[in-house]
């Protein structure tokens, strides 16, 4: 009989306590995956882990490379007919990007498996890529499973940020957006960030649990701390007694940390006021960090401020201007031009 998993979660008021997906070596390694990852990278692998055993229907020991292989298929089968695609890539099934993630997971789980050696898995079923070059040669070479289309990222244009901060009803709700949009936070750094984290004086936030563990210090304009104060002075609960900045100002969990899900329904609320078709959290944060880069700010140090490990994930998450990368390009022409010869050809030095 096939092995068939049930995601089960249990979840406090500090955030997810518990995931289980029925099986032990599954569930040993979410617990694996708990201690070194946040609660939404915890769930997420847990929910592509069912996704992948509900498709499959083996115990892990008995995973084939033929059985991902069919689990590719699957996922890139058309989901809404063989005529309805997405618009932004031509495809019926997954996007390229979820298939990846949960080839990602299958993959972390095995070769946690294998390194235990005593799960009866022996090497991992999810092979790197296909080889594109004979043997002997030499080279990196090779196919990936999955090819994720590099499209630049979505950022709001002024007029929509001053819409969109224009539609928010709160101090707090302002305070929260300008985080994103001038401090280029995260939304679990938002949401995580405790009153010993402000410096006021300093204009300073200390992220504390930044992605993959990095902690940081974060320069934010006094726009920010203007709503900031405001939302302290005059809107949050005097009895709340948690340590997390933004909490809920109304109803039965008045004083208690704001959640993931208050924060969406804070920004999809606003974003309809104000008419904007799209307007999510890391739209915000790549706002940020494009208009910084656009305004003269060194690459390594929006990287610096962005909290990434490699500089590659920063210039991956700017969408600059057209008009700002005509300006550049105007601008080292003319000093090119400046430099050449009457014939085109360069002075000499």
């Amino acid at each position: 009989m096939g092995f068939v998993p049930c995601l089960d979660r249990s979840v406090g008021d500090d955030g997810i306590q518990v995931i289980t997906l029925g099986h032990p070596l599954l569930d040993d390694y979410l617990a694996f995956v708990a201690a070194r990852a946040r609660a939404n990278t915890w769930l997420a692998v847990a929910y592509d882990l069912k996704v992948f055993f509900t498709t499959v229907g083996k115990e892990p020991a008995a995973v084939r490379r033929a059985d991902v292989f069919a689990f590719l298929a699957a996922q890139r089968a058309p989901r809404r007919g063989e005529t309805v695609v997405r618009l932004e890539d031509g495809e019926p099934g997954l996007a390229a990007r979820t298939i990846a993630r949960r080839l990602s997971s299958v993959a972390g789980l095995f070769a946690y498996l294998a390194a235990r050696e005593d799960s009866g898995v022996r090497a991992n079923p999810v092979p790197r890529g296909l080889a594109s070059r004979r043997p002997g040669r030499r080279g990196r070479g090779g196919v990936p499973l999955v090819r994720t289309p590099r499209t630049l990222p979505r950022i709001l244009a002024p007029a929509e940020v001053d819409a969109l901060v224009g539609a928010l009803r709160t101090a707090r709700d302002r305070a929260m957006v300008l985080a994103m949009l001038l401090g280029g936070l995260r939304r679990c750094e938002v949401l995580g960030l405790r009153l010993a984290d402000v410096s006021a004086g300093e204009r300073r936030l200390f992220i504390a649990e930044g992605k993959g563990g990095r902690q940081r210090i974060v320069p934010v304009s006094p726009r920010f701390f203007a709503a900031l104060g405001d939302y302290l002075d005059t809107e949050r609960p005097a009895s709340a007694t948690a340590d997390r900045v933004f909490v809920v100002l109304k109803g039965p969990r008045r004083g208690q940390p704001l959640t993931a899900a208050g924060l969406d329904e804070v920004l999809d609320g606003a974003r309809a006021r104000a008419g904007l078709a799209r307007a999510t959290c890391h739209m915000l944060r790549h706002t940020c960090f494009t208009r910084l880069r656009e305004a003269g700010m060194a690459l390594e140090a929006i990287q610096a401020r962005a909290g990434h490990a490699s500089i590659e994930s920063t210039r991956i998450c700017l969408h600059l201007a057209n008009g700002w990368l005509a300006e550049e390009y105007l601008r080292v022409a003319e000093a090119i031009d400046a430099r050449a010869g009457p014939c085109g050809a360069a002075a000499p030095g």
